[in-house]
Formats: C-alpha cells, sequence, structure tokens
C-alpha cells in the first residue's frame, strides 16, 4: 500500500501528468520534453526523476544520451495505464502538448531521414547483389511459423525491419544497435507501422545488458559478417535466449566480392555451413536448419550473393565452452 500511495503522490501533479501523457506516445529524451512543455531542463529533470523513483517510466542510456519511456512491467505499468485512460486529449493544455510533440517528432523523422539518405546508396549497391528483402523476409516468416512468441531479441536491428516482420507475432520486441543515427531511424520506422509492443535500445552485442533466458525468439539479421569474433557474439546472443526459443542468423555464403571489405567493412567474406553449425553445437543449440536463397537473376555467378538463413532450437542451457571466432 506504501508503494502504491507513493506512485501515486510521484504522479499526482500537472506537470507529470503531462509527461505521462508525452511518454505514451513513445520514448522522448529530457530535451525533446523540455521543447514540449516549455520548463526548463532542471526543473523537467526533477519531475522525470520523481516518476523513475516510483517506477512509472524508465530511463534508458544510449551513448550520450537518455531516453525515458513509461515501465513496461509490474505495478508501475498497470498504474500507468490506468491514469492515462483517464486523461482526456482534448483537454487544452494537453492537446498543445501533442501539437509541439509532433514538432519535436518530424524534426527527429528529418534527422533520420537525412542520415538515411547518406547510406542508402551503399545498401541498395550490396542489395541489387542478390535476392529481394521481400523473399528473404517471406522465407524467415515460414521458419518462424505460426508461433507466437512472449518476447523478441533482434540485434544489430538496423531500420528495425525485423520488429516489423515478427512485432505482430511477439508479446514484446526488443531491437539493439550501437548506432545511435539507427536507432532513431528504427524507430521512426516502428512508429509508423503501429507497433507500441516493439522498442529500441544502444547496446553492445558482446555484452547484453539482460538476464540469461529471457527472450524465445532473437533473430541476427546481417550481423555476422561485419564482426571480429561472430562466435563470440552467438555465444552471448544464445545465452539470453530461453530453453525452446529460437534463433534465426541471415547473412551470405561464402563469397569472393573484396569490395566489400574495402568499402562497406565486412571483415567476413560469407560463412559456410559447416563453421556455422560447429558454432552453434558449441553454445548448446539443435535442430539446425539452413537454407541458401540464390539471386533471381539470369547471371547469377562471382558477382552476385547468395543468402543464407539459419535456424537453430536452444533446448537447454548451453554448454560453457569457448567457442573461436
Amino acid at each position: 500500500m506504501e508503494q502504491l500511495v507513493t506512485a501515486l503522490r510521484a504522479i499526482g501533479e500537472p506537470t507529470r501528468l503531462r509527461i505521462l501523457s508525452l511518454l505514451s506516445r513513445g520514448e522522448l529524451t529530457v530535451s525533446e520534453l523540455v521543447n514540449v512543455l516549455g520548463q526548463s531542463q532542471p526543473r523537467v529533470s526533477r519531475h522525470i526523476k520523481l516518476l523513475a523513483s516510483a517506477g512509472i517510466i524508465e530511463r534508458l542510456p544510449e551513448g550520450t544520451w537518455v531516453f525515458y519511456r513509461l515501465a513496461d512491467h509490474g505495478r508501475g505499468q498497470r498504474i500507468a495505464q490506468s491514469i492515462i485512460a483517464l486523461l482526456d486529449d482534448a483537454d487544452r493544455v494537453l492537446a498543445r502538448d501533442l501539437e509541439r510533440l509532433d514538432a519535436v517528432k518530424h524534426a527527429r523523422t528529418n534527422a533520420a531521414n537525412a542520415y538515411f539518405a547518406e547510406v542508402a546508396k551503399d545498401w541498395a549497391h550490396i542489395r541489387s547483389l542478390h535476392l529481394s528483402e521481400g523473399s528473404v523476409e517471406t522465407a524467415l516468416r515460414e521458419a518462424a511459423g505460426n508461433r507466437h512468441f512472449k518476447a523478441m531479441l533482434d540485434i544489430g536491428t538496423g531500420t528495425g525491419r525485423m520488429l516489423e516482420v515478427f512485432g505482430a507475432q511477439t508479446d514484446q520486441a526488443l531491437g539493439i544497435d550501437l548506432s545511435h543515427e539507427m536507432l532513431n531511424l528504427a524507430r521512426l520506422n516502428i512508429e509508423k507501422a503501429g507497433l507500441p509492443n516493439c522498442s529500441v535500445r544502444h547496446s553492445d552485442l558482446y555484452n547484453l545488458p539482460f538476464e540469461d533466458n529471457k527472450f524465445d525468439l532473437v533473430c541476427v539479421h546481417q550481423v555476422l559478417h561485419y564482426l571480429d569474433e561472430p562466435a563470440t557474439a552467438l555465444g552471448e546472443a544464445v545465452r539470453v535466449m530461453a530453453p525452446g526459443g529460437l534463433i534465426t542468423i541471415v547473412d551470405f555464403a561464402p563469397h569472393q566480392l573484396e569490395f566489400l571489405r574495402e568499402q562497406h567493412a565486412h571483415r567476413r567474406l560469407g560463412f559456410t555451413d559447416t563453421e556455422m553449425e560447429i558454432w552453434m553445437d558449441q553454445v548448446g543449440l539443435s535442430n539446425i536448419t539452413h537454407l541458401a536463397l540464390r539471386p533471381d537473376i539470369q547471371d547469377a555467378g562471382a558477382n552476385h550473393l547468395t543468402v543464407k538463413i539459419w535456424t537453430a532450437e536452444r533446448a537447454s542451457t548451453p554448454a560453457q565452452r569457448e567457442v573461436s571466432a
């Protein structure tokens, strides 16, 4: 009862109610909240601290930035949802906040689109060398079947596309990436897709900030070829998988396109089924499958890429073995 009273006291103030209303529309930084609320940063920070201490909102560091969102579990989540349901968007103050929020999101969208425009031509070049993304996504959906997942992790989420692909099949989906610009782009995309159960975080894939056995679906989409130690990253991914969970890995079959290493930072020029299966076996994965998707063009020779999809399940706690990259 004391915790409930503390939470209600934290919420029971006009500015903090406004903050709840804004965060119900998505994650925001302090500076973005300052712009919407028209108050000083110290004052807004104080309100945020009180709400966070009461478990109503969560603090999400992302490099030098910090995002805030509503609590996604526990008593704090239930209280926040109950209070938000009572707010009237037609209220003059809340309506004005939402107008300002639209302007903030518009600025964020412009920044994300500008960044994407810089990298899009490189992505388009690489995509022209292999099968369409739509065909890959269809194969991934078939691999997952009709299963419904409690929690999904997309490692190296990029634009958040895998969250969009599997968002309807999972209760909660989380994408992680090291690039702040890509995370902003992913936020934009999942918001456009209308997926409130999806979110993104800044995180290092070699040191995931999650407990063991958390996710029953893990995706690693076109990530491993950038890494110095892909096998180590795979072991960390499996650590956070729940028993019975599914992992899907999308990457390239071995190829000789050296320009991808020189111009696009690819550390590995594809992976063989053998090495992938060895790594999977070493970290306790079973029921391993692999599928090759070759370019749907006539001249699919040395200058084109074959996309590979590997899937596997974690049946039990993986053995703590050393794996080499």
